[in-house]
């Protein structure tokens, strides 16, 4: 079975997909030595761990590169977060999805932000033709997240770009934001294609949520803040102490990384 093949069907199994966001190679490693199933970038992540700010700021060669990278390092599927596509041409987005393609992906999410959803749903239609029917195309909407609207209001524009992008070819529908149980049991059942979520802050866990009928949980960058995070501590304590032991401590137990990679 193809790694393309072996990412939708994640989907649809009983078991919620629990999703990691990588932003490097060794990261990426990191997570599919853990237990992954599949790994994801996290587009704010990759832009951050090359100097740049999130929102379609990263260079597609740079953004093409470190998919590459990643999926050089794995044996599970890899899906990479493009933002919006890094452009509103259509012709321009289908070069770049040859690319993420070719590097390696088999899967992306292309996010609608606050553009204009017949606009996105153009562009999920220039995804398919330029990538063909093994690509996995998982349509973010921000509706929630950026507060574009209220209430059932929020919902019914969710639920009408949700089937406005299936009908444009996209294969899932990603709708960061939501926490609460009975509106996300409402998404899960109104829109017909696997759901996915976003991990945050009081969110329900994966059990709940499988229950609920979601059927994808991403990390989103939870796990670049936490290694920044972490980092950001034992640096400090090393330049005000000069006392290394902190921060040879917090390296115990990783793997030989000259064997992981090759």
């Amino acid at each position: 079975m193809s790694q393309a093949a072996v990412f939708k069907q994640l989907h649809a199994d009983p078991q919620i997909l629990v999703l990691p966001n990588a932003w490097d190679a060794a990261s990426a490693a990191l997570m599919e030595d853990a237990g992954a199933k599949a790994v994801a970038t996290s587009s704010a992540a990759v832009a951050w761990a090359h100097g740049y700010a999130d929102g379609d700021l990263l260079p597609v060669p740079t953004l093409l590169a470190a998919i590459g990278e990643i999926a050089r390092v794995l044996k599970v599927p890899l899906t990479a977060d493009i933002e919006g596509g890094y452009s509103d041409d259509l012709a321009t987005l289908a070069e770049t999805i040859k690319g993420v393609v070719g590097a390696g992906a088999v899967g992306i999410n292309l996010e609608d932000g606050g553009r204009d959803p017949d606009l996105h749903a153009r562009k999920i239609e220039a995804v398919r033709k330029a990538a063909g029917a093994e690509l996995f195309v998982n349509a973010r909407t921000d509706v929630y997240l950026r507060g574009l609207a209220e209430g059932d209001a929020a919902l019914a524009e969710t639920l009408r770009r949700a089937e406005l992008y299936r009908a444009a070819g996209a294969d899932g529908i990603f709708v960061p934001g939501p926490t609460d149980e009975a509106l996300l049991g409402t998404l899960a059942r109104d829109i017909a294609l696997p759901l996915n979520v976003m991990g945050r802050g009081g969110a329900p866990s994966a059990e709940r949520l499988q229950a609920l009928g979601v059927r994808r949980l991403s990390s989103a960058t939870a796990p670049f803040r936490a290694a920044y995070a972490a980092l950001g501590r034992v640096i400090s304590d090393f330049l005000a102490s000069g006392d290394s032991s902190a921060l040879a401590q917090a390296g115990q137990g990783l793997p030989d990384l000259n064997k992981r990679f090759r």
